[in-house]
């Protein structure tokens, strides 16, 4: 193998890509050749790092230096200094805002002290389009053992016993899902990965698909030969090009080596990847719609039972789990059940991805092991509120989660105590709001997007959300009564208890969440006709008269 004296790793996610990384790469391949070092230095197009905020990002081994906020500009002072040089450009290092401290390694950044990347584990470090780079950190050595060692029974043991659970929001236990579909004899099973985000602001599972494209592929192969399943889809929504890329030069890598296709490590288990494209339909994110959209039907959800286990795709048993969950799969064939399951809570085991965003200064991809606080995750790792503005809430969950208010920023994160505080896990979309945040009028953008999500198949979702979203103009536009009131609580819970799928069942909830913690903004809004933040149009009004 080559050896080089650094290794300049760039990052080349969707992020940093719109920020110019491409032509950092080029300026540095070019100004390398120039000046007679690209025999010395290796560049490594690597998939994202999670510090969005402050890309494009460059790291240099073995000298542990992270450049933040590079700029294409910035290339030959790079290649002077550090490479040719050995000094560091202290410029492009990150600054702690509190510390007021240039920090050279990215270990010892607030951002990442309190991270542990188990999913995100290779984004950031390796070339996710050579699949020799994966191979050299393990890649599917897990495969290798599960088909060579392995009987599927014992792959679902070690999976049950690690206590993984989906991380698609639902939470149901991974193993038993794959015990389930084993179960159902069939001759003909499939494998699918649900690669279908569509939460506003959410990108967890983008990322890791253009990061490490080959761990998806290895654990869907695993998977397959736990359940009995030679075929895998991937459904992955067209607007994410840059995953759709890599993921085409994955599989294509993966048969040429033999470890797609068939007879894999020369068994007699033969398994395939294919891709589907969605067209960016929030419900295809639900199981069954997925299926139905697959099949080449309209995306809509069906009434369950029969689950996909017992009657899936093409009416075959078939196991559907979402990105993040498979991203953990290999790691926990290789380092065992118990090393995962003691990572996390007693009830949710393993680390959990969160898109950070919103009214926080470090905006970006968290990956925190469960059990962490709330308060931990946007204060230490996210770096407080922007401009010195005071915590209003946090919503986790995307569209379908509550509004967390601060008096339980200390609330452990977890799939059982997000609950019951009225939020849930959801697929990982978790956004800051400060002061200047009108609860009601954030309320009323989330039942907008519920509305237009929604298939249309079930009454209480089609009929409901349009009712509860009318009700929320009206309070906005300084129009709503007491009755909107009492309307909206309601009509929220009989959407929750009666809609046919995850999307209807769980819409209410910033409805039902803000109207319990914040209630005193929706009474400002009917009573006063004012809007506290000054958000809404009667307090845009009321300050103007003020003044």
């Amino acid at each position: 193998m080559k050896q080089y004296r650094l290794h300049m790793l760039v990052c080349a996610g969707t992020a940093c890509e719109s920020q110019e990384s491409k032509e950092i790469i080029k300026n540095l391949e070019e100004t390398l050749k120039e000046k007679g070092y690209e025999k010395e230095v290796q560049i490594v197009k690597t998939g994202c790092f999670g510090f969005c905020e402050k890309g494009p990002i460059i790291k240099i081994h073995p000298d542990h230096v992270f450049y933040v906020e590079v700029k294409p500009e910035d290339v030959n002072e790079i290649v002077e200094e550090h490479v040719i040089k050995g000094r560091v450009v202290e410029r492009l290092l990150y600054e702690e805002p509190a510390l007021e401290q240039k920090i050279t390694q990215q270990e010892k950044m607030s951002f990442y002290k309190k991270q542990l990347r188990l999913a995100l584990r290779n984004c950031g470090f390796i070339n996710p389009e050579n699949i020799k780079e994966y191979i050299a950190e393990d890649g599917y050595l897990a495969l290798g053992r599960a088909v060579k060692e392995m009987t599927p029974e014992a792959v679902i043991e070690v999976i049950k016993a690690s206590g993984l659970r989906g991380r698609g929001g639902g939470g149901f236990p991974t193993g038993r899902k794959w015990e389930l579909t084993h179960g159902n004899k069939n001759d003909l099973k499939f494998i699918i990965c649900n690669a279908d985000e569509g939460d506003p602001g959410a990108f967890m599972d983008r990322s890791i698909l253009e990061g490490d494209p080959h761990s998806i592929l290895e654990a869907m192969a695993i998977a397959g030969y736990a359940i009995g399943a030679e075929k895998g889809y991937i459904y992955i929504r067209a607007e994410y090009p840059l995953a759709i890329q890599r993921l085409n030069i994955a599989i294509e890598q993966a048969r040429e080596y033999g470890l797609l296709g068939e007879r894999i490590f020369d068994s007699d288990f033969n398994f395939d990847i294919e891709l589907k494209y969605g067209a960016g339909a929030f419900v295809c994110g639900e199981e069954t719609a997925l299926l139905n959209s697959i099949e080449g039907g309209r995306g809509e959800p069906n009434a369950k039972p029969p689950f996909p286990a017992e009657s899936g795709l093409w009416d075959k048993p078939t196991c559907v789990n979402n990105v993040e969950t498979l991203a953990n799969i290999p790691q926990i064939l290789l380092k065992g059940s118990e090393w995962f399951s003691r990572i996390g809570t007693k009830d949710s085991k393993g680390t959990k991805v969160f898109a950070l965003a919103g009214k926080v200064n470090n905006v970006g991809l968290v990956e925190v092991p469960m059990g962490i606080t709330l308060r931990e995750i946007i204060f230490d790792i996210g770096g407080g509120i922007r401009d010195n503005k005071k915590f209003k809430a946090v919503q986790t969950g995307g569209p379908s989660g509550g509004c967390i208010p601060e008096a339980y920023l200390d609330t452990h994160v977890d799939y059982q105590t997000l609950q019951e505080v009225g939020s849930i896990m959801g697929s990982g979309g978790m956004i800051v709001m400060d002061e200047d945040d009108c609860m009601v009028n954030i309320t009323k953008f989330y039942l907008e997007f519920a509305e237009d999500e929604s298939c249309g198949k079930c009454t209480p979702c089609r009929i409901g959300n349009k009712r509860l979203h009318e009700i929320l103009i009206r309070i906005t536009n300084g129009k709503g009564t007491r009755e909107d009131l009492h309307n909206l609580k309601s009509l929220g819970e009989i959407i929750k208890d009666s809609s046919l799928c995850g999307l209807g069942q769980s819409s209410p909830n910033p409805i039902l969440s803000t109207l319990e913690y914040f209630e005193d903004e929706y009474k400002a809004h009917v009573m006063d006709k004012t809007c506290p933040a000054g958000v809404c149009a009667m307090g845009k009004k009321k300050a103007k008269a003020t003044t």
